[in-house]
């Protein structure tokens, strides 16, 4: 018996078991118009060649606007992997993180055909276009599994933002205070001070503001060591995070998917 449209469409845009050949290729097709519109977005800056190939670009937005539209649609009516029905579940669906980057993706065509044109509003709106980036989440399982170990680690993280936070203010209200009246415009401020902290922290060091008193050169020789650690924390915390996910998956998939016990030896399911 052939499947109701609703349920054959769910699958062709989700495929939960990955098995579905006609699924994988409607991923593959999205994934190529999603790289497709960031490499138009980035050529459509180049004057020349913008105005050049200004018709082919208009079309490629309308093709790119229409098949994310339908997308969009389509997933907003099938639901989400809870499928229940109702106006609530569908609005909550719609409201999912996923859901609003896939809106916000075709909003910048509408907008500008619904509200008054206005030159700076126009720009913004163009400049919305790269939200079309982050539709890469939904088709890449590195993404995905990137989102998983961040959103599992979020507490250590924002731990260890803080305490880099916390090491920024210091260090920009120290060097205030050393390098202020020998540097009263570079130094002028803590927010100012705050460029220099960023800087000399990320060890990128661009050399346009520098300390130059003894006490500022020692704090800043402290504050680019204690930055070098300071950045190094959220990276283990990740690293830490990535390996706990490829031991939990390894755990799943030794789980058999008919019964729920654990695989061994002579297991038939």
């Amino acid at each position: 018996m052939a499947k109701p449209l609703k349920e054959t469409l769910y699958l062709l845009l989700e495929d939960p078991e990955g098995r579905d050949p006609r699924a994988r290729a409607i991923r593959a097709f999205l994934l190529a118009l999603i790289l497709l519109n960031i490499a138009a977005l980035i050529l459509e800056t180049v004057r020349e060649f913008s105005i050049a190939n200004e018709f082919w670009f208009n079309a490629f937005e309308w093709l790119s606007v229409g098949v994310f539209t339908v997308e969009y649609a389509a997933r907003v009516w099938v639901g989400g992997p809870g499928r229940a029905s109702g106006l609530a579940a569908k609005v909550r669906h719609a409201l999912s993180p996923l859901m609003l980057v896939d809106l916000l993706a075709i909003l910048p065509f509408y907008l500008p055909l619904l509200l008054p044109a206005n030159l700076v509003f126009l720009r913004a709106l163009r400049l919305m276009r790269l939200m079309r980036v982050l539709k890469l989440g939904r088709y890449s399982e590195a993404i995905q599994i990137f989102c998983k170990v961040v959103m599992r680690k979020k507490e250590q993280l924002v731990v260890a933002c803080i305490a880099v936070l916390i090491l920024l203010i210091i260090s920009s209200s120290l060097m205030y205070y050393f390098e202020n009246d020998a540097q009263p415009d570079a130094f002028s401020s803590i927010p100012q001070s705050m460029w220099w902290a960023i800087v000399t922290m990320t060890t990128v060091g661009y050399g346009d503001v520098y300390p130059i008193t003894g006490m500022g050169r020692l704090l800043a020789s402290v504050i680019a060591l204690l930055g070098i650690a300071m950045f190094a924390v959220p990276a283990g915390i990740l690293s830490a995070g990535f390996v706990e996910h490829d031991e939990s998956a390894q755990t799943a998939s030794a789980v058999c998917p008919h019964c729920g016990k654990p695989l061994g030896p002579g297991h038939t399911g």
